[in-house]
């Protein structure tokens, strides 16, 4: 879309990807760090809430919150994928990317607070998230590509309902 950058943001729920993550984690204004379990183990018992999981129904919900969001903004939706541990978004946007995602993250909540069967915890997703900025046609396509089928290949299976 003229005038739209299109990016891939990420963002996780509450308590499931801390800092010191043998995953991998990023520091501010730093690229991936190493796994330091000290951390993670020390802002484990800094949460203030419970470790928060989509489950079937809450990954629909923000899904289609998203798609809802994106149609009044007049944004570009290319996937959406909520998982029960963290969100994809690919999205052709004319805002600057946090305030998309911030956006985004604000809109899920309240839809799932608003669902049929609510979640309501005092936090659902971490501070901020990724907003990687996708240049070319072959980048969209790789990470479409990621959002829509390789989450389904990882050899995890999603055991929540």
């Amino acid at each position: 879309m003229d005038g739209h950058d299109t990016w891939f943001i990420t963002w996780t729920t509450y308590g499931t990807w801390l800092p010191g993550d043998a995953r991998g984690w990023r520091k501010r204004a730093r690229w991936s760090q190493p796994p330091q379990p000290v951390l993670e183990q020390w802002c484990r018992e800094q949460m203030k809430g419970e470790t928060v999981l989509l489950s079937s129904r809450d990954r629909r919900t923000v899904e289609r919150a998203c798609e809802e969001h994106c149609s009044v903004r007049h944004w570009e939706l290319l996937a959406v994928t909520a998982r029960s541990n963290h969100v994809h978004v690919v999205v052709a946007v004319d805002e600057q990317p946090q305030k998309a995602r911030d956006q985004l993250k604000a809109n899920a909540t309240r839809c799932l607070r608003n669902q049929e069967v609510p979640l309501v915890v005092d936090r659902t997703w971490t501070r901020g998230g990724d907003c990687e900025k996708l240049n070319t046609g072959e980048e969209i396509e790789t990470v479409l590509q990621y959002v829509n089928e390789a989450q389904d290949r990882k050899g995890v299976v999603d055991q929540s309902n």
